[in-house]
């Protein structure tokens, strides 16, 4: 039965008037309209569902004579006392557990446990596909439903929408109530704030559907209906640390922007034939991982020589994603990131939704949070000249812990306006003296903006611009201008179109504009940079090219010269993980000026900036205003138009509706292509071809370098400035003009004095998009099984995910699990291949349960399993059918590879084929290593590694036991890499160090809750072990590293015990 069959009976069981399977029998009342909310969207229909409730469960006590011989079940049965799904009267309640008057019937025979409860909401979703199912998910976390994911995703898409405010008390037995009616009395109490609160996030969630596309009648109009990609897109939702999500935008809500401002969007930039190139920064020094955050704080640092980029805290980083207090400064020129490291004591707890401002050679960090309950009032600064933190106590007006609110430095001033702290929204405005140390609460005045939290705020001059954020009901779009001089804030009006309202974007000036990008929510048309003409008072778009999808929510922006650099941004959601975005920068040096000097700006809204205010430059020495050139503009509508004293041919009006190449002579063809990628006039959407037996090269271009082209050709008497001839051969040398600030202009004029004209598409050769690996096999194994008449349901088994090892694509085993593969697996095996583009082809297995954990990788489709995998500089080769290989252990081998292990001699008891053995040798530069296995396929790889690398003479592989075999007395360190529990080596491990001691690196796998006991337990096994050996030590435990979840609520950990000799 299809999704559409199962939601057709499902829903006509809802009208029937025959009870459920429930206990109750129907549906809850409070929950109704959201579960017909729900079911009238065409991709899901709900299964089962419950309002929230408050309850006394009376279950039978376990047994374990008569328990141990049944069948094991998840609960033990019983029946309910009291239940109620509206606020419980604590009254009824007492009367039933204390009755003034009890008689025999009131009390059971049998002997059952009374549990208080409560329950919040909790709904089932059948989802059509597991876009609809993420999209659904990120909705629900967004309103505090933060437990919800899928479910079920092999033959349907189930989702649960979920919380944790439960409440669960054991009050005692059928003969006895443990508890008192007072503390009765206070669970009620509490129980009935947790109904309140679920009711809440109940309305809120209700709320959200309904504003984004989910109809609130059962009448629709078919043709109206959205897809759930149109109506719930997944990426419109912002993800937090915690999972949370923050409410979208409504859908629709975007257009009616647009309407009032009189305009709709083109899709197209305001500066024709200006695209910007996104271009991902090569990360060298540090691992590019540390960069892989979001909410973190971002300053241009004049550092000696040039401009750096210093970022600070954030969530994310290596390894397991957390908040971070890592100080980084990064050159964006020559992509080098390193730790600062500070100087003193003093260090800051791990943070983010803060704000840093550099104030002379000071970067004053103010708020933030380190949980989710903790927010911070505190402002530190750190002194950039000598890399010291100092927390600072400020006098003045009280400042109210705070973050996601934004800041922005004028002269020795700080200026910071809302944030967030827990439901608190702020509008509140403060100034931070960062002289007197003096926190000033700027009285209300004039425009004030409404609460919000995650907008941005730039200085321009002596103006601060504000613009969008989040007031707890929708993104915001609105532009507000303080005037520091007057005190007073003003709403903006601006022409052209307006930005699309949003929040967590990052915000920047750049001459003579201010710029937005990114946010949230994410949506195809906020790839493009928003500029405002602050001469103008206009708002200019440029479109963005992006080799992938870059995600700049809670990311950074700073301009660094021409260059906007950007620093991690991402989301991330509770059942389909996270994505952060590679740091990258944009040049801006071609947004390209227009040829007419002459443009009226008499009727243009007033200078936002009041640049004819000579008072205000006289206070703000830095504030300069660059003369920027104006550029050809684009009519509100969209629509593009040349100046009038310029006018298009009808001819060129009739090319420009038309496809158009520009022809090149085949000398000039790839310096003609630098250019026209360069300045983004290149259309990418269509292939280049040769003509005229291949003497001249036609190159599609885009349909805005047409208007520039010719209107450079009625110009073409004009000389360059400062230039009479270019000798177009030198671009070639990579260094010359193109990397030293041609303008627009000026390669245009080349391109003109080398022949270059324009003509139509005759060939219009459009490039194909290339489908996703998953369609291709799809359709692929389709074609196959329909050939073989084999039953459809098989498509269910398909992978939606695989791993890559080398040049081996790797299955999982949950994939191709049906015997009926078998008949065709001659044909199966290498089409799956071929459509995901691999070489080999293997299906993963368990790690075998035996001493030498051999994998059980099959190969399908390839003569061996050896592979070469590079990591961190380090090469591994090994058979990947034979040796296991963990992808999760990365972290762990960063951390020992940047240990500084020169003239220490260390010890690896479980070797494998290098895991540890070489990050010790090749980068923490070990003087020797012993490293012992028995897994003579391991051996092999082992011994290749070594010699690959060039350190076969600094490793000495003992082959068998280690327990029998390691050396003792030598190691400075020792490493345990063994899981589930390396305990069975602990006593090796200890012999093997010095007499003087080490440090000993002990793997293992511990529940997420009893992570402190398995540390003390390592400890304490250390301590006796080395007393019982004879060592007068000092143990104690250094670091605990949080490596992967090894499984559900399973950690792979690794303590550091550090082993100290002390006086006897």
């Amino acid at each position: 039965m299809d999704f559409e069959k199962r939601k057709a009976a499902t829903l006509a069981s809802l009208s029937s008037v025959e009870a459920d399977k429930s206990p109750k029998g129907s549906l809850d009342t409070p929950i109704i309209p959201l579960l017909n909310t729900i079911n009238q969207h065409p991709c899901f229909y709900t299964t089962s569902s419950c309002s929230g409730r408050i309850s006394i469960l009376s279950q039978p006590l376990f047994n374990p004579t008569i328990d141990e011989q049944k069948p094991k079940k998840k609960a033990r049965g019983g029946s309910w006392l009291f239940v109620s799904h509206d606020p419980a009267d604590p009254d009824s309640i007492l009367s039933l557990l204390f009755p003034s008057n009890p008689t025999p019937s009131s009390v059971s025979t049998e002997l059952s446990e009374f549990v208080f409860r409560f329950e919040p909401l909790i709904i089932a979703v059948e989802c059509k596909d597991l876009s609809s199912a993420q999209s659904l998910v990120s909705l629900a976390i967004s309103c505090g439903f933060r437990e919800s994911g899928i479910t079920n995703a092999n033959k349907r898409v189930i989702i649960a929408i979920r919380c944790s405010i439960r409440l669960e008390v054991p009050l005692g037995d059928t003969y006895k109530i443990m508890v008192t009616p007072e503390y009765v009395r206070y669970l009620v109490k509490v129980a009935n704030e947790k109904m309140e609160a679920n009711r809440l996030r109940t309305e809120r969630f209700f709320g959200l559907l309904q504003s984004n596309g989910f109809l609130g009648s059962m009448d629709v109009d078919n043709s109206n209906n959205m897809s759930v990609n149109e109506s719930l897109n997944p990426t419109d939702v912002s993800m937090h640390e915690d999972g949370l999500a923050c409410d979208n935008v409504k859908v629709g809500e975007v257009d009616e922007l647009e309407k009032r401002n009189g305009e709709t969007s083109s899709g197209l930039g305001d500066f024709p034939g200006c695209s910007l190139q996104i271009v991902h920064i090569e990360i060298v020094g540090e691992p590019v991982e540390k960069l892989f955050l979001w909410g973190h704080s971002a300053c241009a640092w004049d550092n000696a020589s040039h401009y750096k980029v210093v970022v600070f805290g954030g969530f994310g980083g290596m390894g397991r994603h957390a908040r971070r207090n890592d100080l980084l400064l990064f050159d964006p020129y020559s992509g080098t990131l390193e730790t600062i490291k500070t100087v003193g004591d003093l260090s800051l707890s791990p943070r983010l939704g803060h704000t840093s401002s550099l104030v002379g050679d000071h970067m004053f960090l103010i708020g933030g949070r380190t949980g989710p309950d903790k927010i911070l009032s505190e402002v530190w600064v750190l002194h950039t000249a000598k890399n010291c933190w100092k927390l600072v106590q400020c006098g003045g007006s009280d400042f109210i812990p705070r973050h996601r609110h934004a800041a922005a430095a004028v002269g020795s001033n700080i200026y910071v306006f809302g944030g967030l702290d827990n439901d608190n929204i702020f509008s509140s405005f403060y100034i931070l003296d960062t002289i007197n140390l003096i926190w000033k609460k700027v009285p209300i005045s004039g425009d004030w903006p409404c609460a919000r939290h995650s907008h941005a705020m730039v200085a321009h001059g002596s103006q601060i611009f504000m613009f969008g954020g989040y007031n707890g009901a929708k993104a915001l779009d609105d532009l507000y201008s303080f005037d520091i001089l007057k005190g007073q804030w003003k709403k903006e009006k601006t022409a052209g179109r307006n930005p699309h309202a949003r929040f967590s974007h990052p915000m920047f000036v750049y001459k003579n504009y201010v710029g937005i990008i990114g946010g949230c929510p994410v949506r195809q048309n906020f790839q493009e940079l928003a500029l405002l003409d602050l001469q103008l008072c206009q708002w200019k778009h440029v479109n963005l090219n992006s080799v992938g999808k870059d995600l700049f929510v809670r990311s950074t922006a700073c301009v660094i010269g021409d260059d906007l650099i950007m620093v991690g941004g991402g989301a991330a959601c509770y059942a389909f993980g996270t994505k952060f975005s590679e740091p990258a920068k944009l040049s801006l040096r071609h947004l390209t000026p227009s040829y007419d000097d002459n443009i009226d700006v008499k009727n243009k809204t007033r200078n936002m900036t009041n640049q004819n205010d000579e008072e205000n430059k006289t206070k703000n020495q830095n504030f300069k205003e660059p003369q920027l050139e104006h550029v050809p503009d684009i009519a509100g509508n969209g629509d593009k138009h040349l100046d009038d004293e310029s006018p298009l041919t009808n001819d060129q009006f009739q090319m420009a509706a038309s496809h158009y190449v520009l022809k090149l002579d085949k000398r000039y063809a790839k310096l003609g292509k630098d250019i026209l990628k360069e300045f983004g006039w290149l259309d990418l959407g269509r292939k280049a071809y040769s003509q005229g037996d291949g003497l001249h090269i036609c190159f599609p271009v885009i349909d805005d370098f047409l208007h520039i082209f010719h209107e450079k050709k009625n110009h073409s008497e004009e000389t360059i400035e400062g230039q009479d001839e270019v000798d177009f051969s030198k671009l070639s040398k990579g260094n010359g003009y193109m990397s030293n600030g041609l303008s627009g202009p000026k390669a245009l004029s080349l391109l003109h004095e080398h022949g270059a004209n324009i003509q139509k598409d005759e060939v219009v050769e459009v490039r194909k998009a290339a489908k996703p690996p998953l369609k291709v096999m799809s359709e692929a194994i389709t074609t196959l099984i329909e050939h073989h008449g084999l039953p459809a349901r098989l498509l269910e088994e398909l992978p939606i995910r695989w791993d890559r090892l080398g040049d081996i694509v790797i299955l999982p085993t949950t994939s191709f699990k049906d015997p009926m593969w078998n008949s065709i697996a001659e044909e199966l095996w290498p089409t799956v291949a071929k459509s995901l583009k691999a070489n080999r082809l293997a299906r993963q297995g368990p790690v075998a349960a035996n001493g030498t954990r051999d994998s059980m990788l099959q190969i399908l489709v390839g003569d061996n399993g050896w592979v070469d995998h590079r990591e961190n500089g380090i090469l591994y080769s090994f058979d990947a059918s034979k040796c296991m290989f963990s992808w999760g252990n990365l972290s762990e081998k960063l951390r020992m590879a940047r240990l500084d292990c020169r003239d220490e001699i260390i010890v690896d008891l479980f070797a494998g084929i290098g895991y540890f053995v070489l990050p010790f040798l090749v980068r923490a530069k070990a003087k020797f290593v012993y490293a012992c296995e028995w897994n003579p396929h391991a051996i092999e790889a082992l011994q290749h590694n070594l010699k690959a690398n060039s350190v076969t003479d600094k490793c000495l592989i003992l082959e068998g036991d280690n327990r029998s075999l390691a050396p003792k007395g030598v190691a400075d360190r020792a490493c345990l890499g063994l899981l589930p529990s390396s305990e069975c080596s602990w006593v090796t491990a200890v012999r093997a160090l010095r007499s003087e001691g080490g440090v000993l690196h002990v793997h293992g796998n511990a529940k997420d809750s009893e992570e402190g006991q398995w540390t003390e337990h390592v400890l304490k096994s250390i301590e006796e072990i080395a007393r019982s050996e004879g060592y007068c030590w000092e143990v104690s435990i250094e670091h605990v590293e949080r490596v992967k979840w090894y499984a559900p609520h399973i950690r792979h950990l690794v303590v550091d015990v550090r082993c100290r000799q002390t006086q006897r």
